[in-house]
C-alpha cells in the first residue's frame, strides 16, 4: 500500500514546499510517507499523495 500512495506524491510539488513554521527545506521519509523539517524538529504528514502542511497536523520528531 506504501508504494501506491508514493506514486501519487508529486516530486516537484516537494521540491518547492518550504516548512511553514521555519520557511526552511523539508526532507522526504519515504518509510512513513511525510515531510521532516529537521530544523522545526516535526513532520508533516502525505495522505492520498496531499502534504498536509498544517502545524496543528504536524507530528514531533523523537530526539
Amino acid at each position: 500500500m506504501t508504494d501506491e500512495r508514493l506514486s501519487k506524491v508529486d516530486v516537484k510539488l516537494l521540491e518547492l514546499l518550504v516548512c511553514p513554521l521555519t520557511q526552511g527545506r523539508l526532507s522526504y521519509d519515504r518509510d512513513r510517507n511525510e515531510l521532516v523539517s529537521a530544523r522545526a524538529g516535526v513532520a508533516y504528514p502525505i495522505r492520498d499523495g496531499i502534504p498536509i502542511m498544517l502545524v496543528s497536523e504536524a507530528r514531533k520528531l523523537e530526539t
